[in-house]
């Protein structure tokens, strides 16, 4: 028996999630978010410099302040995560990691998305001893050691420069041959002495013993050379937390990233999707595009549970 259905639960508890919270209180849904307010790519953000309110603020900070809003309006937000999504009758199941489950009448997909590998050999060996994926969580690790970081956005660029402030030498390695980084980033990085730009170079394998000791660059497809540092930290882009919602048949992009239309409805009945798993915003992955489709899913979640 459902001891109690929910108008709207959200699923996330990143910029568009509790957004959405926020906006889902002004209209007067009864809601709940789901989710971890630590995990998420704007809690790991070393700087934020970007966002309307804050001239400079870190990303967990940011959370909070965003956490603290959502609270405030009165929003009911459980701490953890998402193990299944399945339709029961008209309504949407949940159940968590913990085994709890909760109903809805409607979803907000807000799952984010998750960072992409660079899938070589020696990656899962040396992920937690030479190799991550979070500087801002890693780095004092590497306090006065040489480091490299995978990528060529201002994502990458940003973890260079933080990684820069702790590590005594980073190497920042893209495989093209020009970095995609906002030209603000690129400068900044290019004047850091302790900063080095790799271009047109591709990491193929990652060596050591017992931790990360070295990578090996291919150049062309066919120049190989072996670079000696202590560790590595990819930030190549990132892919759609989907596994849990397979089942909906939720529509999704080439690139697996969920279809919206101008409401951020999906096509599926019910389901309404934001953040950086859609392919909303014209692809433009950032905390205000996120927060902007959080608020309008809510809004238009808000106009379908008054005509039903």
């Amino acid at each position: 028996m459902k001891e109690k259905i929910y108008d709207l639960i959200i699923i996330g508890a990143g910029p568009a999630g509790l957004t959405a919270s926020i906006y889902a209180s002004r209209f007067g849904i009864n809601h709940l978010v789901v989710g971890s307010l630590i995990e998420g790519r704007m809690a790991e953000a070393h700087e934020v410099g970007n966002f309307p309110t804050e001239k400079e603020i870190k990303g967990e900070e940011l959370v909070k302040k965003m956490e603290g809003c959502t609270k405030n309006f009165g929003a009911e937000i459980k701490v953890g995560k998402v193990a299944k999504v399945t339709k029961d009758n008209n309504d949407f199941l949940i159940k968590t990691m913990a085994g709890k489950e909760y109903f809805a009448k409607t979803l907000l997909l807000a799952l984010g998305a998750e960072r992409k590998k660079l899938n070589v050999f020696g990656e899962k060996e040396f992920f937690g001893k030479g190799v991550s994926y979070c500087a801002t969580c890693d780095g004092k690790f590497f306090t006065n050691k040489v480091v490299a970081v995978v990528g060529g956005s201002s994502a990458t660029a940003t973890t260079a420069d933080y990684l820069a402030d702790l590590a005594e030498k980073v190497y920042l390695i893209h495989s093209e041959d020009k970095l995609k980084a906002d030209k603000t980033w690129q400068e900044k990085v290019k004047k850091n002495p302790k900063i080095k730009v790799i271009l047109s170079n591709k990491i193929t394998e990652l060596k050591g013993k017992n931790s990360l000791d070295a990578v090996i660059l291919e150049k062309n497809y066919h120049e190989k050379k072996e670079l000696k540092l202590d560790g590595i930290f990819v930030e190549i882009g990132i892919a759609p937390n989907l596994e849990i919602i397979e089942k909906l048949g939720i529509e999704k992009d080439e690139n697996g990233f969920i279809k919206i239309k101008k409401d951020c409805l999906t096509n599926v009945k019910g389901i309404w999707a934001a953040g950086d798993i859609t392919n909303g915003s014209d692809n433009f992955r950032q905390i205000i595009t996120a927060c902007s489709e959080g608020a309008i899913a809510a809004k238009n979640i808000h106009s379908y549970l008054k005509s039903h």
